[in-house]
Formats: structure tokens, C-alpha cells, sequence
């Protein structure tokens, strides 16, 4: 496999059966990322076309239906299914690039859009290369552990109210080969399983899938972080040396049994106690310690639901219902408070289409219906654990 380096952004890839690879590297919110694709097609007249893609992206991309809001029934399935964190992580990821693209006249990504809408415009066979956003994000969580987690929630929210600008000299600056290296380290530094899921599987897959696309005469588009990744992966399927498992890159992690474990371990906790001094001091004080614990408990799941600005009525149902919800970690104090706040308020199409703008506002998350789900569901449940791990234990030492 010959490797000719033309710029920082355009390989040239010639592989031992004659068949040769045009990737261009691209930044999703670079506007002259958009003029070195459209040129490279021009150029080089591929008669294969790989993006940086999943079915669903591109589906949701070129969505011409009338109808885009979002409504209760749908935001009740995303918290039933526990798919919370991932549609916040999609938002505030959009919405931070969307930032960085103010003011230009494209749309975030619009290069890669652009060369898969010449492919269906010229016939040309179109591969979506990408893995499923949603299975990345669940793999980077499932992957991470604790302090991970805790630090990518955190990146996550900082970004989403985070006003920095980059021009677009910066933009080109941080494609070079050099900058992109420097960033993915820095990154594997601090969140290490973050980048395994986020880069380096997806160059894994992403390789694999542009290796398997049709065509003597291919161009694969894909972020300018994965080319090093991607071109690694080329040699070692062209040489044999590996072959990339798509059903493993696929796979969701389960949670483990010891997660499973500590979940249950909570509710095993307070009842233990309970039981204990039911048996020590009788059954009269034991009853009083639990009814301290469940007024605790749910006066501060009401008063944090108060601070959400949650609707009344389920501020009442919140506060009944999350000393049962402890004590049962299937169904947590959030996917109810969240549940009744979508049934009560639901969206509006105007929710929805100042969403990724008002993600990045602290306002946004009182004034948007949809982030207002979330935030009920975030405060309620921190409410619920501050009631049962720090105030029910001082009152009960009180008494």
C-alpha cells in the first residue's frame, strides 16, 4: 500500500490491487472544507463515495417532512428507554457545533452532506461509513467509569455555555496533522475510554467499511482527527494483519454485576436499618425512623423540584413518589418527575426549533419545553439522593 501525502488534508492511497483511495480530511464547520471536497470530486471522478455518516444522521439531514417537533410521547420513550444522557450529549454536542459555525452560511457538517448528495445526484455508489451515533455514545458511557463519567458530564455542560468564537484561519490551523495529534493526546490523557469509543473504534470502522466499499477509484470524506487512525487500519486489512469486527465495534456493553449490585444495594441499605432498629428499640420507633427518612426524602425531591420550576401537580407526585422510587432502582424518582413534566407541559414545534440555541442558555433549560423535561428530571433526582444520603441521617440523629 503507497501512501502519497498531497496536504495536511489530502491523501492519495494507491492499494496493492490497483484500487486507489482519495481521502479528504475535513473540520465539520470549516467552510473551505466544503470548496476542498466538492474539488476533489471534480478532480479525481470517484466511482465510490464513503462519508463520515451513520443511516440515521443522514436520514435525519435530509428530513423534508413538514412536521419536526418533538412531542411528549416522544420524550416519554426516551426517558423510558433510559436514553436521557444520550440525547443531551447529541444536543449540546450539536449545539457547541453549531457554535462554532455562527455566522457562515452552511450548516454544521455541510461538506460531508455535499459529497453524499453528489453521489445520489450522479449515481455514484454512496457508503455510509460511520458507526451509529447512538451505540458510540452508549460505549464511550458504558466504557468509562465513574471519575470519567463524571468528567465527561462535566465537558459536556461547560461546552453547552461555552461562547468561544474560531475563526477560520484557527479552524484550518488545528487540521494540520501536528495540532489534530496534540488534541487526540490531550485527550486520551484525560478521558482515555472517552477517545477509544469516540476515535479510535470509529477509525476502525470507519476504515473497514471504506476497505469493503465498491469501486477501483474511491473518496472517502471523514473528519481530519481520523485520517492517521483510519489510514492505520487500511494497512493492516490490506496486509492481513487484522480485520476489523464490526459486530464487536457494535456491541452495547451490559451492566456489569457488580453495577448491578450496588444499585440494589441502596434500598438493601435503608431497609436493613430500619429492620434493625425495629429489632433494637421496636417496631413503634423503627416505623419513625422510616417516616422520617420518607418526609426527607421527598420534601427535598419537592423543594429541588420547586427550583426546576417543575409543574405543581407533579411536584406533589414527585414528593409521594420518590421515597418508593429509591427503594426501586428500575424506576428512578427523574424518569417519573420527567414522564408527568412531558404529560403535563408538552412541547411545543417552537421548542423544537430553537432547541439547539436555547441549549446553550441557561434560560433555554427553564423556557424550553423539551430541555425543561430534563431539567426536572435532573434536579428532582438530585434532590431524591441529597434527601436520602445527607438529610434523612441528620433529622434521624436529631430525633
Amino acid at each position: 500500500m503507497n501512501i502519497q501525502k498531497l496536504t495536511d488534508t489530502l491523501w492519495r492511497i494507491c492499494f496493492d490491487n490497483g484500487t486507489t483511495l482519495t481521502l479528504v480530511g475535513t473540520a465539520h464547520v470549516s467552510e473551505k472544507s466544503k470548496d476542498d471536497v466538492i474539488k476533489a470530486i471534480d478532480e479525481y471522478h470517484p466511482d465510490s463515495i464513503c462519508i463520515e455518516l451513520d443511516k440515521a444522521r443522514w436520514e435525519k439531514l435530509h428530513d423534508t417532512s413538514e412536521n419536526k417537533a418533538i412531542s411528549s410521547e416522544d420524550l416519554v420513550t426516551v426517558i423510558k428507554k433510559g436514553k436521557t444522557f444520550l440525547l443531551l450529549a447529541n444536543l449540546i454536542l450539536s449545539s457547541f457545533q453549531k457554535k462554532l459555525n455562527l455566522n457562515k452560511s452552511d450548516t454544521v457538517g455541510a461538506e460531508i452532506v455535499a459529497a453524499g448528495d453528489i453521489a445520489v445526484r450522479d449515481g455514484i455508489p454512496l457508503t455510509l461509513a460511520d458507526r451509529d451515533i447512538s451505540i458510540t455514545l452508549k460505549r464511550a458511557w458504558g466504557l468509562s467509569g465513574l471519575i470519567s463519567k463524571s468528567k465527561m458530564a462535566s465537558s459536556l455542560i461547560l461546552s453547552a455555555f461555552d461562547k468561544t468564537s474560531i475563526s477560520e484561519e484557527e479552524l484550518e490551523e488545528l487540521k494540520k496533522t501536528s495540532n489534530i495529534e496534540v488534541m487526540l493526546n490531550k485527550i486520551a490523557e484525560d478521558l482515555p475510554n472517552v477517545k477509544t469509543a469516540l476515535i479510535d473504534e470509529r477509525d476502525q470502522y470507519l476504515a473497514g467499511k471504506i476497505y469493503n466499499a465498491t469501486g477501483v477509484n474511491k473518496l472517502a470524506v471523514v473528519g481530519a482527527g481520523h485520517m492517521n487512525g483510519i489510514v492505520n487500519w487500511l494497512s493492516k486489512q490490506e496486509s492481513n494483519e487484522a480485520k476489523v469486527d464490526f459486530d464487536s465495534l457494535d456491541f452495547v456493553p451490559k451492566k456489569s454485576r457488580v453495577k448491578k449490585i450496588l444499585e440494589w444495594s441502596i434500598p438493601f441499605l435503608i431497609i436493613a436499618i430500619i429492620v434493625v432498629i425495629s429489632v433494637i428499640k421496636g417496631v413503634k420507633v423503627g416505623l419513625e425512623m422510616l417516616a422520617i427518612w420518607a418526609v426527607s426524602n421527598g420534601l427535598t425531591t419537592l423543594i429541588f423540584g420547586a427550583l426546576s420550576l417543575a409543574h405543581p401537580l407533579n411536584l406533589i407526585i414527585g414528593a409521594i413518589a420518590s421515597p418508593f422510587a429509591v427503594l426501586s432502582p428500575i424506576i428512578g424518582i427523574g424518569m417519573i418527575t420527567g414522564v408527568v413534566e412531558a404529560k403535563l407541559r408538552p412541547p411545543k414545534v417552537s421548542d423544537a426549533e430553537t432547541l439547539s440555541d436555547d441549549v446553550s442558555t441557561f434560560k433555554g433549560w427553564f423556557k424550553n419545553r423539551i430541555l425543561h423535561v430534563f431539567t426536572v428530571f435532573m434536579f428532582t433526582s438530585i434532590g431524591s439522593v441529597i434527601g436520602t444520603v445527607l438529610v434523612a441521617p441528620i433529622v434521624a440523629g436529631l430525633w
